[in-house]
């Protein structure tokens, strides 16, 4: 999770080599993403599948549902004809849609329909990781929470790896094991997503927590909000990024770059004096709050 550009995007589709990472390795199964021919990628592939953001931008209108299920299954040739047609069939029932659906365009469904239909695509191959790019930023709320209940109902079923982008702390806290929080394209945290949540170790992790507003309005946060503007990516500040807008930076902030360290036996943070920032009292749950 982050703020827009904090590079979410660009690490999810660096994972499934939709863009090509300048250095680094990408590793799945102790084997480097980015080091693969094009054949050896496309043989793997079908492993991890990308869920798209936008739902009304990912489907081909020209194509109707049935193909659109089935291309995945002929690129890997998976199957003949007839199999791949009851796969089709399994693939909208999985995701709560009727075996009509498979003869109308995508132009005949609305957002939350059509992102059912890109789950079932990138489910199509049976895949082990679903890397999902903020699936329900571009639908009306009434329909977010069928699909975060969807997702996380076939991640059970399947034993599938969910690596979820988002920004929307709510939807982070419902649906995540785990969190990393990324701020101009660097982890500054991770953890289990409980104890983040509670005790938050890194201050960009403080900010965004009390960014969030509070229903009740005579409340207030936790944590100090983050001021200032997130700096360009192209020309970051030298040390730790964030310490123009840190509330416990000091000189050393400016000068150094802290690694990402551990913290406690089971979370990290790039900082060089974690959980400063969130020591005061917490009178708020983040289940009182709202997006």
């Amino acid at each position: 999770m982050g703020e827009s550009g904090s590079g979410k995007t660009t690490i999810g589709r660096c994972i499934v080599r939709l863009l090509e990472p300048s250095s680094g390795a990408v590793l799945f199964d102790g084997v480097d993403l980015a080091a693969l021919s094009a054949h050896e990628l496309r043989r793997r592939r079908r492993d991890f599948q990308l869920v798209f953001q936008d739902p009304y931008g990912s489907l081909d209108p020209r194509m109707r549902v049935r193909s659109i299920l089935a291309e995945p299954l002929e690129v890997h040739g998976l199957g003949d004809r007839a199999w791949r047609r009851r796969r089709v069939d399994e693939l909208l029932d999985l995701v709560g849609l009727p075996a009509s659906a498979a003869q109308r365009y995508p132009h005949e469904f609305s957002g939350g329909q059509r992102q059912r239909i890109g789950i079932a695509r990138a489910l199509a191959t049976e895949p082990r990781l679903l890397v999902a790019d903020e699936p329900v930023s571009a639908l009306d709320v009434s329909v977010r929470a069928q699909i975060l209940n969807l997702l996380a109902r076939l991640q059970e079923k399947l034993g599938l790896t969910l690596l979820l982008i988002a920004h929307d702390l709510a939807l982070v806290e419902q649906i995540a094991d785990r969190v990393g929080v990324l701020y101009l394209g660097r982890l500054v945290e991770v953890g289990p997503t409980a104890s983040l949540f509670a005790d938050p170790q890194h201050p960009y992790t403080a900010g965004l927590l009390a960014s969030v507003p509070v229903a009740d309005p005579t409340r207030g946060g936790a944590h100090p909000v983050l001021a200032g503007e997130v700096a360009s990516a192209l020309s970051p500040p030298a040390g730790c990024a964030f310490h123009p807008r840190c509330p416990v930076a000091r000189p050393r902030c400016a000068e150094q770059t802290p690694a990402l360290d551990a913290v406690g036996s089971d979370r990290r943070a790039a900082c060089f004096y974690p959980g400063e920032a969130g020591r005061t009292d917490r009178s708020w749950n983040f289940s009182d709050r709202t997006t």
